[in-house]
């Protein structure tokens, strides 16, 4: 499947109101899949969210299909570490690359100092577990909190790495 022609940028808290949109649309699938309908990207409030978009120590992207806001990912950087979050893409786009695109795009908006990204997801979460292992990030450990597992996922940051 090719990959649609998309625009990645930083948001800004005046697209808070759309990116809360499209992440709540994006975690429904995974809220079922854990039948749980109060899954933090599920809950947060707008005023949460732009509080989150105006930390100094988190960069979100989004991804613009057009004048639609279709992804979207969040990044908080602390101590030589970069923790990607909230990944979400459209359901109507889901499985065409969107996903893969956000994360490689956060590559550039990453101090210098930067060793390893982390990611988290539902260990259930087949679809998502297998993009990222695709896209060289291996298993580290599982946490239990609540009712939830995550699965915590690793990727080394090198020389190796695509110039975007």
């Amino acid at each position: 499947m090719s990959e649609p022609e998309i625009t990645i940028a930083l948001l800004r808290a005046d697209t808070a109101g759309e990116l809360l949109t499209l992440r709540r649309a994006a975690f429904v699938t995974e809220a079922q899949v854990y039948g749980d309908p109060n899954i933090p990207p599920l809950t947060q409030t707008l005023e949460e969210l732009v509080e989150d978009l105006n930390k100094e120590n988190v960069v979100t992207l989004g991804a613009w299909l057009g004048h639609r806001l279709v992804g979207s990912v969040r990044v908080e950087l602390e101590d030589g570490k970069a923790t990607l979050g909230r990944l979400a893409v459209a359901p109507d786009l889901q499985g065409q690359g969107i996903g893969t695109q956000m994360m490689y795009a956060v590559l550039p908006h990453l101090p210098e100092e930067t060793t390893e990204i982390w990611v988290f997801t539902g260990k259930d979460s087949k679809q998502n577990l297998a993009m990222y292992q695709q896209n060289g990030y291996e298993h580290q450990h599982d946490q239990v909190a609540g009712d939830l597992t995550y699965a915590y996922l690793r990727k080394i940051l090198g020389d190796a790495e695509p110039a975007e």
